[in-house]
C-alpha cells in the first residue's frame, strides 16, 4: 500500500479549522487516508504539538490508529544536510537545517508522497511526489 507523509501544515489546517485551507486540507487528507497509509515523524509531531497544552491532547489529535509514526531514517538526515548546503549557497540565512529539509528528505528517501501545501519542497526535492494545491484537482 502507498504511504503518504503528512506535513504539519495540513494537520494544523484541519485541527485549527483554518478559514483559507480547511476545505482543501481536510478533503485531501481524507482521500489520502482512503488510498494510503498516513505517516508522520517526530518533527511533524513536534510542530503540531505547539498548539496543545498537554501530551494527551497531542496524542488524541495524532492518533496512532490514523497516523503511523516513523523515525527519521539516517539517509534522510544526510540528504537534509545536502539540501541545507544548497540552501546556504543560494543565499539562505538560517544557521541550521530547517525542519522542512528533514520532512522532505524523509519522504524522498522512503519513496513516499508528501501531502503539503508548501511547494518549496520541490526546489530541493524535485523528484518528490507532492500532493499540493498546485497539483491537486481539489481546491
Amino acid at each position: 500500500m502507498a504511504e503518504v507523509l503528512v506535513d504539519s501544515n495540513v494537520i494544523l489546517d484541519v485541527l485549527t479549522e483554518d478559514a483559507k485551507w480547511l476545505e482543501w486540507s481536510a478533503a485531501n487528507l481524507a482521500v489520502c487516508a482512503e488510498q494510503a497509509i498516513l505517516v508522520i515523524n517526530p518533527i511533524i509531531y513536534a510542530e503540531v504539538s505547539v498548539r496543545f497544552e498537554s501530551i494527551e491532547e497531542v496524542e488524541d489529535a495524532l492518533a496512532v490508529g490514523y497516523f503511523r509514526r516513523d523515525q527519521l531514517p539516517w539517509e534522510a538526515a544526510f540528504l537534509a544536510g545536502k539540501c541545507f548546503r544548497r540552501y546556504r549557497r543560494r543565499g539562505g540565512q538560517r544557521a541550521s537545517p530547517l525542519p522542512d529539509f528533514y520532512i522532505g528528505a524523509h519522504a524522498a528517501v522512503r519513496g513516499m508522497s508528501l501531502l503539503t501545501r508548501d511547494t518549496r519542497y520541490q526546489t530541493y526535492f524535485p523528484r518528490l511526489d507532492l500532493i499540493s494545491p498546485q497539483k491537486s484537482s481539489r481546491s
